[in-house]
């Protein structure tokens, strides 16, 4: 396998172009609605699309987001072998509200799908089965050893970090990007990561881990800084495109970043099909586009949705009975 992405998955609600957030009590209107998926998914679809092989490591359970999840990865070539399946709940619930040029999240994360040490463990044993040629991940407490192994293995790591985890755990995520063979940031995470005045010196700072670095910074593009230390601009590959959701675009970035680099592409290269797909991103709704909801051809049907909850529920009380 070319590629492996570990982390949670997420069914997303998304909701388009709000003036603002209500107030308690009070209802507002949305313009545009899509279901979606995100989270690891997003990037491993990103990889898929580039043309490699791609599989998924996360916890899907028995509950509506992870079958979406599994019927995306269907559809998009994204092997789900590397996989656990679970009884109850696994997949995040997130409801993605656009408003602003930005966008605010309200998530709730089933117990079971929590990052912990068993589940690192986990990892950590498909990183040994499958021994893919690439890994993605986000940094955070308690990966360091699945990295190292990694590295072990001779299998290449692109690390993505957070904004809560680059301001609320530093250390942890700084000693995971020196692990790394790429760190994929964006502009304001490596700001708060750094603590720098200025991108440029946010850039020199983190450059100093030794860690190949690819800064996305929307409809500028990226910084990268490759393996002689120098900083380069990257804006080929940025499209002229409505933004209508920014989630999922740096995970997009970065799945269409490792497939160019298998196929052989500098890091340049590589940032500049990160654009691309970023662009693509942002001009959709969810982070891996409209999966159910408007009849646009969506690949799960709200019908077939409505039909598996209404399975469960008629299961639920035939037990009962």
């Amino acid at each position: 396998m070319d590629v492996i992405s570990f982390g949670l998955v997420y069914l997303e609600l998304v909701f388009g172009r709000l003036d603002r957030l209500p107030r308690p009590g009070e209802e507002i209107y949305s313009d545009a609605f899509a279901i979606s998926c995100g989270g690891a998914v997003t990037s491993a679809t990103a990889a898929a699309a580039g043309g490699v092989t791609a599989g998924l490591c996360a916890m899907l359970g028995d509950d509506l987001g992870s079958e979406v999840v599994a019927e995306h990865c269907a559809a998009a070539g994204v092997d789900v072998a590397p996989s656990a399946r679970v009884s109850g709940p696994a997949a995040g619930i997130t409801a993605v509200l656009n408003f602003g040029g930005d966008r605010g999240f309200v998530t709730h994360v089933p117990p079971a799908a929590r990052r912990d040490e068993a589940e690192i463990g986990r990892w950590r044993r498909v990183l040994r089965a499958f021994r893919p040629a690439w890994c993605y991940l986000h940094a955070g407490h308690g990966v360091q050893p699945l990295l190292r192994e990694a590295r072990e293995l001779g299998c290449k790591i692109m690390l993505d970090t957070s904004f809560g985890d680059a301001r609320d755990c530093r250390e942890a995520v700084v000693e995971c990007a020196a692990l790394a063979d790429v760190f994929v940031p964006n502009a304001d995470e490596l700001l708060v990561l750094t603590g720098a005045a200025d991108l440029g010196q946010a850039i020199a700072a983190a450059a100093a881990w030794g860690t190949q670095l690819a800064v996305t910074r929307g409809a500028a593009g990226a910084v990268v800084v490759g393996e002689d230390g120098r900083a380069a601009e990257v804006s080929e590959g940025v499209g002229a495109v409505p933004v209508r959701d920014l989630t999922g675009a740096g995970d997009s970035f970065a799945g269409a970043m490792i497939a160019a680099l298998l196929g052989g592409a500098t890091i340049i290269e590589a940032a500049a099909a990160g654009n691309a797909a970023g662009s693509l991103a942002v001009a959709r709704l969810g982070a891996v586009g409209e999966v159910a909801g408007s009849g646009t051809g969506a690949a799960w049907p709200l019908r077939s949705m409505a039909a598996a909850a209404a399975g469960r529920v008629m299961d639920a009380m035939g037990q009962g009975r």
